[in-house]
């Protein structure tokens, strides 16, 4: 049986992402941006047959993120939302989920791209994106819908200035 306490990080994620503002707030705007997810050595072996896989989701730590917050103004809206409606990162537990394009598989390191996390994020796990799974392209989705703002990259209003 696990606990939370077995939580940790198993690699870490390279972007050409130093800071949050400009980043890409959805892996879908990052614009084919090339990335690595470098996993420990250990972990090698668990990448076996990943190769056939288009994209994949990483799960991730967003460490440098900021205050939990129950509302904010996301990015493509100019109207304040519980935060449990958005895709905000100020979030009870700032993990974070990208699906990404993989690229090519080099030992324990995969070369991804539509990378649109931070570099040097903890990367907690990987999972394969199935599109029979994971693809519903015409579910509601709420505000979203009628989303005041077409914002595509970040400006840093969810993360911790003196951090970056």
């Amino acid at each position: 049986m696990h606990s939370l306490q077995d939580i940790k990080a198993i690699g870490t994620i390279y972007s050409p992402y130093q800071t949050a503002a400009g980043t890409p707030i959805q892996s879908a705007y990052a614009g084919g941006a090339e990335g690595r997810v470098a996993l420990d050595p250990a972990y090698e072996r668990a990448l076996d047959d990943i190769e056939g896989f288009e994209r994949l989701w990483l799960i991730y730590w967003m460490d440098r993120v900021g205050p939990f917050r129950l509302k904010v103004i996301p990015y493509r809206d100019d109207r304040e939302h519980g935060v449990f409606a958005t895709r905000s990162p100020s979030r009870p537990n700032p993990i974070g989920m990208s699906v990404v394009r993989l690229l090519r598989r080099e030992g324990s390191t995969l070369v991804v791209a539509d990378i649109d996390v931070l570099d040097g994020t903890p990367l907690l796990d990987i999972k394969p994106y199935v599109p029979e799974f994971d693809a519903y392209p015409v579910s509601r989705a709420g505000w979203f819908d009628s989303a005041a703002v077409d914002r595509r990259r970040a400006d840093g209003r969810f993360h911790d200035s003196h951090r970056e």
